[in-house]
């Protein structure tokens, strides 16, 4: 992606983060860029093409951070831990605004979005029961497919529905329990002790 977009889609991601996407006019974005709306125009053709452009900026921040987190030597339940804190973060810092505004007035950008959140989640949940699998810290019959379709269906469940606020949902309370619940139903022995030994180690730094 070309530098310059990339400046401005962060600065565009700040804005629609504090205050939704609707709210915010093309005017706005080359204010607080310190730049014309002509030069703004030399990127994105119209609001519509940026909403686009911020949202591929968006899926690639979330695909490198959770890239790092399978390249840093973490073990299978570990690794589950970072990836879910970094998703967790993320939900935390979004304005619900923005996705409300995504959904009612981009819905094709909304579906998109969705879609390709569940395809790489479902394809993370997948080399991680892979891999933990391989460590002996997950059972060897578990179904990987079956699995990774529960932990995501949970996931949405939780996240779209409301029997949570969203401070319960972002809590690390309930973070901690979805994973603690999601582990122990595929953890082996080995698996458990390591858990465990996770937990109280959240535990021991709150």
């Amino acid at each position: 992606m070309n530098p310059d977009l990339k400046n401005i889609l962060a600065k565009v991601r700040e804005l629609y983060m504090k205050f939704g996407i609707k709210s915010v006019t093309m005017d706005d974005v080359a204010n607080e860029l310190g730049i014309s709306k002509k030069t703004l125009y030399q990127f994105v053709s119209d609001k519509d093409e940026l909403v686009g452009k911020f949202l591929e900026y968006e899926i690639d921040i979330r695909q490198e951070e959770i890239f790092r987190c399978f390249h840093k030597g973490f073990n299978a339940i570990e690794e589950l831990f970072e990836i879910s804190m970094f998703m967790n973060k993320m939900i935390r810092e979004q304005n619900p605004a923005t996705e409300n505004d995504l959904k009612k007035y981009y819905p094709q950008y909304y579906q998109k979005i969705i879609s390709t959140r569940r395809e790489r989640m479902q394809k993370y949940i997948l080399l991680n029961l892979e891999k933990g699998k391989k460590e002996g810290l997950y059972r060897k019959d578990v179904d990987n497919e079956i699995i990774s379709k529960l932990y995501l269906s949970r996931s949405e469940t939780i996240h779209m529905n409301n029997l949570f606020t969203v401070e319960e949902f972002t809590s690390m309370k309930l973070f901690r329990e979805l994973l603690t619940y999601h582990i122990r139903g595929i953890a082996s022995d080995k698996g458990i002790e390591v858990l465990e030994k996770k937990i109280e180690k959240i535990r021991s730094n709150i």
